[in-house]
């Protein structure tokens, strides 16, 4: 997969495409939009997943592999701060991806906005790669309808990983309560994305996802979702862009 020195530019900047986390409801939580939470007393909150791959703006982080995930929030009033991880595989040392984000959620008329920093880390990782990088992100959603939301989000990182240069990345999703099954409570979901390499824009493209989460025993969700992308850089040998199908299971607490 990725990476050493020795690969040159071209493929530092295709590098840059690979590393970084998962979004999309297949599962990981962190740098959501999500309801504008009402003034309150600081608490907190957990949650641990296991997913058949992890799949971040439609490209592989553990090689088409299984990964383990996990984070803790923690929530004052309209702000929030958190810590998330996952276990990673990029072919080279460092295993463990670990994120830190934290924002600002409130509500103006019948939108719910969103905005706030991520730093994605990549500890183990040789330095020479210059894996991790930061992100602020800005976001909105809105009930169209009885249980139906849409929702926007862009995200900037003004020197991305592996010193590939300014990224802008759009996405817009839509998502829509179904009725429920016997204990399980689905969600029907769809996300689509592009990432915007300014410095290198023959790198940009375009990525989507669609599926059902299932919630049940009121801490316990499963995630069935399809993903795919117009990435060419993984898709020869490795595939790692190409169509797959992800089943992510998750308690919170």
């Amino acid at each position: 997969m990725i990476k050493s020195a020795s690969l040159g530019a071209a493929s530092l900047l295709a590098a840059a495409v690979f590393a970084g986390p998962a979004l999309a409801d297949g599962m990981p939580s962190r740098g959501r939009i999500a309801d504008a939470p009402a003034p309150r007393a600081c608490v907190t909150s957990g949650n641990v997943a296991f997913t058949t791959d992890y799949v971040f703006r439609g490209i592989s982080q553990s090689n088409q592999n299984a990964a383990v995930q996990g984070g803790v929030d923690l929530t004052c009033g309209k702000f929030y701060l958190g810590v998330w991880g996952s276990s990673i595989d990029f072919g080279t040392d460092g295993t463990t991806e670990i994120d830190i984000y934290g924002g600002y959620k409130t509500t103006i008329g019948r939108f719910a906005l969103d905005v706030g920093f991520i730093y994605y880390g990549y500890p183990g990782q040789p330095s020479f790669n210059d894996a991790p990088y930061f992100e602020v992100k800005a976001g909105a959603t809105t009930e169209v309808w009885k249980g139906g939301t849409v929702g926007a989000t862009v995200f900037y990182s003004p020197e991305y990983t592996f010193n590939t240069g300014a990224v802008t990345t759009l996405e817009g999703s839509f998502s829509q309560e179904l009725p429920k099954v016997g204990m399980f409570a689905p969600t029907f979901s769809v996300l689509v994305g592009r990432s915007f390499f300014h410095d290198a824009d023959e790198l940009s493209y375009t990525y989507w996802n669609a599926g059902v989460t299932f919630a049940f025993l009121e801490r316990w969700s499963l995630d069935l979702r399809y993903w795919d992308s117009d990435n060419e850089l993984f898709t020869t040998p490795t595939s790692l862009s190409d169509e797959r199908f992800i089943a992510t299971v998750k308690y919170t607490f």
